[in-house]
């Protein structure tokens, strides 16, 4: 069957991937690769971005259509006393909005301006010191009122798929489309920003008013579900970066998507599942209370994986061409040793950077004959005193840069090193777009254990892994991840040396994994999901998608699965099987006590007395004691660090920080530290890489 030819308008915030002189993100260039995918399967395809001041600009390189569109309005900004100190209650911005056309390798590109949107010219998006200074700051706000009355009056009553990218910059669009029977809206996370993030709800239905939209906004209930009990996990997600707290009057503007889009879209399976449930890592306890888990779960048939790709042009050179030796003496290293490779913008702990540099370091000073590669771009000289006195140290081994160079430029490094390293931290990558281009050019990875990256393989097992894994971190200056990315060097460093058919071999996976990530394929998996849209074809979530995240209500008894139930420790599932007798139940014990869910453990000794013998109850009882001086000791052998979270006591900051102390390790899954105070918990980091809490109780 010959599938319709569909009208797909993609809009976001910053869709200048065309020109790279109008370049801000990455999300710029996937959307201007997608676009131009789409439209050479013959759809019609429409992008809606603001001008940002460059019209005249553009003017000089492209052929600018002035459109007959005039859009002349007051829009309401209703503004949160609590950050906007000295403004008034509601602020008034006359906007009179023109539009512009470029028509360009089959897209039509729209450029809305006027006096708001034609502000930051040079840097488009608002720093965020403009919060409670500056309008300005409502620069992306302004653009999604502006492209909702664009949409509606120059489209009309056209039937489109809206394809709206990164939440925060589109939040308003599911709601005020929702009653369009002409605009199907598919929301795309583009980055893992916290889910939580939230609004001022005034502020959104006074918007929402103006756009004539009748979407209720969901309101959260008061107090907050997650009690008193969970105080010091609450305070430590500001460590995390995975969730901040907001006044009652705010809203999760996630939610406020999840229920008014038609689709929601994900670079990654890995992405997908990381932001459903927040699996192992420190905020996956608190996430459960909240309301936002439970729209998750009642949304989810709307998910899918639309993917993410390498640029056809890093795709069509040949690594083969490049001379290594050429590259790596015109750096100063020598090209007889093996490279490692690290290529992303300056953000010392999102990209594990300070680990990294401080894992070089190391290893170059114990003597490991390599050469390190490091592009931590900034467009300016570093300003990190030890980056730079490692550089200094290591010269002639360590080549560490920060400028931006041309694209042709970086193939070459990484078509001359043999593997990249990628230590990723807080799952805040996607896709990681840099590692696939590493990997194409054979570039063996060595990379966090990130779900979002996980369609990479280096964390896989025999025979399909592609590199070597490091655990994912969740803390900032990491030693657990600086010891283990050192591990990880010496052990490829030898690879390289003495097993190099192995070096060959995965070198080799992963090009063939790498190449696999084609913006054709992108957008084949986003047309599949986009016709079944416009065929109106209910959304159904993918039984094993139910069955990772636990989700056994939504299932039939045939599509549950014995180790899905053992794994989410869920005797109640399992029964719907089969009977759960003592052996079943041992088997639920010790797959609880590995992930250190010791609730789980707690309900089966009582439950399955048999089942559990009088050393693992002793060792689940045991596990946490105050001697007699008062010390505090942690047993637990699968346990890589022990951390006492204690609360700040609650007052007028609404950000109150918990005092953190690490125990002190004393023996093989022993520590030790001082005695709990009230309220506090203890933060445990697997060996397996999961990190969850436990009590800090008297045994």
């Amino acid at each position: 069957m010959t599938e319709p030819r569909m009208h797909i308008i993609e809009t976001y915030f910053e869709c200048c991937g065309f020109d790279h002189t109008f370049l801000q993100g990455g999300t710029s260039v996937y959307l201007w690769n997608l676009s131009r995918a789409f439209a050479a399967r013959g759809h019609r395809v429409s992008l809606v971005t603001p001008a940002h001041g460059r019209l005249d600009d553009l003017r000089g390189r492209y052929d600018v259509e002035d459109l007959d569109y005039s859009d002349e309005y007051v829009l309401p900004l209703v503004l949160d006393p609590g950050v906007w100190h000295g403004f008034p209650a509601e602020v008034r911005l006359p906007v009179r909005t023109t539009a512009h056309r470029i028509r360009l390798e089959g897209v039509d590109l729209y450029f809305l301006s006027n006096d708001h949107l034609d502000r930051l010219p040079d840097t488009f998006y608002p720093p965020y010191s403009a919060k409670g200074r500056d309008l300005v700051f409502f620069k992306p706000l302004v653009f999604q009122v502006d492209s909702v009355r664009f949409l509606r009056r120059w489209f009309g009553e056209e039937r489109a798929i809206v394809h709206a990218h990164e939440p925060f910059y589109h939040y308003l669009l599911p709601a005020a489309l929702r009653d369009d029977p002409g605009k199907l809206v598919v929301s795309t996370v583009q980055s893992n920003m916290p889910i939580t993030k939230k609004v001022y709800a005034p502020e959104l239905h006074r918007l929402l008013e103006l756009l004539g939209s009748g979407a209720g906004v969901p309101q959260d209930p008061v107090p907050d579900p997650a009690g008193p009990d969970l105080e010091a996990v609450r305070q430590y997600q500001q460590l995390t970066h995975l969730h901040y707290e907001y006044p009652p009057d705010h809203v999760a503007l996630y939610r406020l998507v999840l229920e008014n889009a038609d689709l929601i879209d994900f670079l990654s399976p890995g992405q997908l599942d990381f932001y459903a449930s927040f699996r192992d890592t420190p905020f996956e306890a608190l996430f459960a209370h909240l309301p936002l888990a439970r729209a998750v779960k009642e949304n989810a048939h709307k998910m899918f994986v639309g993917g993410c790709a390498i640029s056809d042009r890093w795709l069509a050179w040949d690594p083969r061409e490049v001379d290594r030796s050429a590259v790596l003496d015109g750096l100063g290293l020598d090209p007889a040793l093996p490279t490692f490779f690290h290529n992303a913008r300056y953000a010392l702990h999102h990209k594990g950077q300070l680990e990294l540099v401080r894992a070089v370091d190391r290893v170059l000073s114990e003597g490991l004959a390599a050469n390190f590669v490091v592009r931590c771009i900034s467009g300016a000289p570093l300003d990190d005193p030890y980056f730079r006195e490692v550089a200094e140290r290591h010269r002639g081994r360590l080549h560490l840069e920060s400028e931006r160079v041309g694209e042709r430029r970086v193939f070459e490094y990484a078509s001359a090193a043999d593997f990249c390293v990628f230590p990723s931290k807080f799952e805040m990558d996607t896709f990681l777009i840099a590692q696939g281009e590493a990997m194409a050019c054979g570039a063996v990875p060595i990379a966090t254990a990130q779900e979002g990256m996980a369609h990479f393989r280096h964390a896989r097992p025999e025979p399909e892994t592609t590199g070597l894994a490091v655990n994912r971190s969740f803390a900032e200056d990491d030693p657990l991840l600086t010891a283990a990315l050192v591990a990880r060097i010496r052990e490829a460093a030898a690879l390289w040396t003495e097993d190099p058919a192995r070096y060959r071999e995965l070198s080799r996976r992963a090009t063939a994994v790498a190449r696999q990530f084609t913006w054709d394929h992108c957008a084949d998996l986003h047309l599949a999901a986009f016709h079944r849209l416009w065929r109106g074809e209910p959304a159904e979530l993918p039984a094993e998608r139910a069955l990772r995240h636990g989700w056994f209500d939504l299932l039939k008894d045939e599509e549950i699965t014995e180790e899905a139930a053992v794994a989410h420790g869920d005797p109640g599932a399992y029964a719907r099987l089969a009977p759960v007798d003592a052996p079943v139940a041992r088997r639920f014990f010790r797959a609880a006590w590995e992930r250190a869910d010791f609730t789980t453990c707690e309900r089966i000794a009582d439950r399955f007395p048999t089942a559990v013998t009088a050393g693992d109850l002793r060792q689940l009882r045991e596990r946490c004691s105050v001697d007699g001086d008062g010390t505090l000791v942690y047993r637990l052998p699968h346990a890589e660090r022990v951390q006492l979270v204690t609360p700040a006591p609650r007052g007028p900051a609404a950000r109150a920080l918990p005092d953190v102390r690490e125990l002190r390790r004393t023996g093989p899954g022993v520590f030790q530290g001082p005695p709990p105070g009230p309220g506090a918990r203890l933060l445990l980091t697997l060996s397996s890489g999961r990190v969850t809490w436990d009590e800090a109780r008297h045994g």
